[in-house]
């Protein structure tokens, strides 16, 4: 008999204890009305964030987000901390990644699990509540400058967060990105907020998720607009056609010429 093995099983001496947090990248695309019957309706992004209203950071924005309770799963303690702090719950979360920088927090080391989150349609008023402040959607751009430098800008109103940061190489075909200049953004956001965008644009380079941004009937016009909005890119039309003729079908009906020929009807297609 090994008398060697202790009879209860301990944590190591040099084992860490870091705090847990959780943080939501909540997208939602806001459409202006149409101006004038000659050009569709605009798309903008936008994404959900919140003043803190504590230290550290106070007065600055940020994700929404917060620490993991004892009885949570990181996904309930995401859901619970966006819906107390702005007064929006998603429908659902998919995982972005875990941020570990050990200075990313100056109370201490706090590791966050970060989601994404993309709501099809107008969740209503957002409302803050809690350590929140303020919570309003901002629009969003990202963007891609010479030397592998991507600029990151967050307008709302007359409030607006810039970031630079520099792609320093790519993991499993994502690419990483360091922070290099930071401007009203509390935390890493800046960094979580880059992962966040790059992630949702490749996604929506296949129909799938664009569709699911847009009501149950169509024009071909606005899926080809709302696709070009998140990623940043422009196609022909007859070519865009052609790459989702597979996910989508003809309705019989048309949308109001409004002065100009009428444009036909679509809807996602059934499985």
């Amino acid at each position: 008999m090994n008398t060697d093995i202790p009879s209860e099983a301990a944590f190591p001496p040099e084992l860490v204890c870091p705090a847990v947090s959780t943080d939501v990248a909540a997208f939602m695309l806001k459409r202006e009305e149409k101006r004038s019957y000659r050009k569709n309706a605009s798309s903008r992004l936008g994404i959900l964030l919140i003043r803190r209203g504590i230290p550290p950071f106070l007065g600055q924005w940020a994700l929404p987000g917060g620490f993991l309770r004892a009885e949570e799963t990181v996904e309930e303690c995401a859901l619970r901390e966006i819906g107390e702090e702005t007064g929006i719950t998603p429908n659902a979360l998919v995982p972005l990644g875990t941020y570990s920088r050990i200075d990313r927090d100056p109370r201490g080391r706090v590791i966050s699990n970060a989601f994404l989150a993309v709501l099809s349609e107008d969740p209503g008023q957002q409302r803050s509540g809690f350590d929140a402040s303020d919570a309003q959607w901002f629009e969003i751009e990202f963007s891609e400058e010479p030397e592998g430098i991507h600029l990151l800008k967050l307008s709302c109103g007359g409030t607006v967060l810039t970031a630079r940061l520099e792609q320093t190489g790519s993991r499993l075909g994502k690419p990483t990105f360091r922070v290099l200049e930071n401007e009203g953004l509390a935390f890493d956001h800046a960094q979580i907020i880059a992962d966040a965008m790059t992630a949702l644009r490749a996604s929506a380079r296949t129909p799938e998720l664009v569709l699911e941004l847009l009501p149950e009937k169509f024009t071909l016009s606005a899926l080809q607009q709302v696709q070009e909005t998140i990623t940043n890119t422009t196609d022909a039309p007859a070519n865009f056609r052609r790459k989702i003729a597979e996910y989508v079908e003809e309705t019989e009906e048309y949308a109001s010429g409004n002065g100009h020929r009428p444009a036909k009807i679509y809807t996602k297609r059934k499985k």
